[in-house]
């Protein structure tokens, strides 16, 4: 069946549920082909399968949005990702001198689900961060303290780093981040992971007893003075869904019964599985090892399912396994199928885009400085 466009209005998502994923596919492809290199369709790896088969690039958060954002005639990013990747894309697309060279034409960024959110980004808002940096100053002199967001947070927060000397990172440059910010400050507030922090802190020399975790719903986080005072990295108390779900009882029975079994997971585990893991990296660090991994190798990885599913489908001479018995897939990109992808290109094409992600432009110009300032660590 055939959607037919109203000029003079937005098309209703639900008749694209009903439609079978081969059509779909064919008016995507077709919207994909009409825009040509105008539109950029992003994909990050842990989308499914039938919407990656679509994706101009495919990778992580920021690699995507800065992709997107070199290219010089792209006039519509389509995310299919979540909120907070839809954002930074918007920045990096439509910072100052993107704008000046494109005449102040803008990139329309748009999300197919704005149901497509992130539950550990969403585990830090910005008016408790805000919250935190005052509580934390009866304390300690927060002059003294480098905030760090990482990368899968909100543009908020991204801005209330810029302004205050701090830094955004990625699961990649995450150590880069922090001797950038012990360089400058005695202490560290990451947020939101505490995870990939004290994961990543540990490799440092940094001990957990250096490392008090924030909780933002208890007095003083749930620590004493001593522990603030104490401290060198304060850990906010958020985590992955996904990631949380693996544990140490996992990486024991996979060895029990494979002896010669390599251990792969991404820094978002808890301490106790990233401690026993053979290789710990990003996502672009899963995927590089399993590539240049050895035919007949076996590995279990402890990430995202939809990932581990298509490494073990690329990799047919390699024994991959998923870590965890439970199945955990990110809920939240899962939401985007088919059926949100061509409903919301053909909207573009219909001149009454939906779901449009735009940053404001004070919030925008603030994150922008705090990105900014990871791209200069090396």
């Amino acid at each position: 069946m055939s959607i037919v466009i109203e000029p003079s209005a937005q098309l209703d998502l639900a008749p694209y549920k009903s439609l079978e994923n081969s059509h779909l596919s064919d008016q995507i492809e077709a919207i994909r082909e009409q825009m040509g290199k105008r539109l950029l369709i992003l994909g990050h790896h842990y989308q499914q399968d039938e919407v990656i088969a679509h994706s101009d690039l495919r990778g992580d958060s920021y690699q995507l949005s800065k992709l997107a954002a070199s290219s010089s005639d792209c006039r519509y990013i389509v995310f299919c990702g979540v909120h907070f990747m839809a954002e930074t894309a918007d920045i990096l697309a439509n910072r100052p001198e993107k704008l000046a060279e494109r005449d102040g034409d803008r990139v329309t960024v748009v999300l197919p689900d704005m149901a497509a959110g992130c539950s550990m980004a969403d585990m830090a808002a910005i008016e408790q961060v805000e919250s935190v940096w005052e509580d934390m100053g009866e304390v300690i002199d927060t002059s003294d303290v480098t905030p760090v967001t990482y990368i899968n947070s909100a543009a908020s927060l991204k801005a209330f780093c810029g302004r205050n000397n701090g830094i955004v990172c990625t699961s990649s440059n995450a150590r880069a981040v922090l001797e950038w910010a012990f360089q400058r400050t005695k202490r560290v507030l990451f947020f939101p992971d505490q995870h990939l922090g004290r994961n990543t802190a540990l490799t440092m020399g940094i001990t957990n007893d250096q490392m008090p975790v924030w909780n933002p719903y208890e007095e003083m986080g749930g620590n004493s003075e001593e522990d603030l005072l104490n401290s060198r990295v304060l850990l906010w108390q958020g985590h992955c869904s996904v990631h949380q779900m693996f544990r140490a009882e996992h990486v024991h029975q996979f060895r029990q019964r494979t002896p010669e079994i390599s251990i792969l997971v991404h820094p978002e585990c808890m301490q106790e599985v990233n401690d026993l893991a053979d290789v710990s990296g990003s996502t672009g660090k899963i995927i590089q090892t399993i590539e240049n991994a050895p035919t007949g190798s076996k590995w279990a990885i402890g990430t995202e399912l939809h990932l581990v599913n298509r490494l073990k489908q690329e990799h047919p001479d390699k024994e991959i396994h998923f870590l965890s018995p439970v199945v955990c897939m990110c809920a939240t990109m899962y939401r985007i199928d088919l059926a949100h992808l061509c409903w919301s290109l053909e909207n573009l094409v219909a001149g009454h885009p939906v779901n449009v992600i735009q940053v404001d432009d004070e919030t925008a110009r603030w994150s922008l400085v705090a990105l900014e300032r990871m791209l200069k660590v090396k």
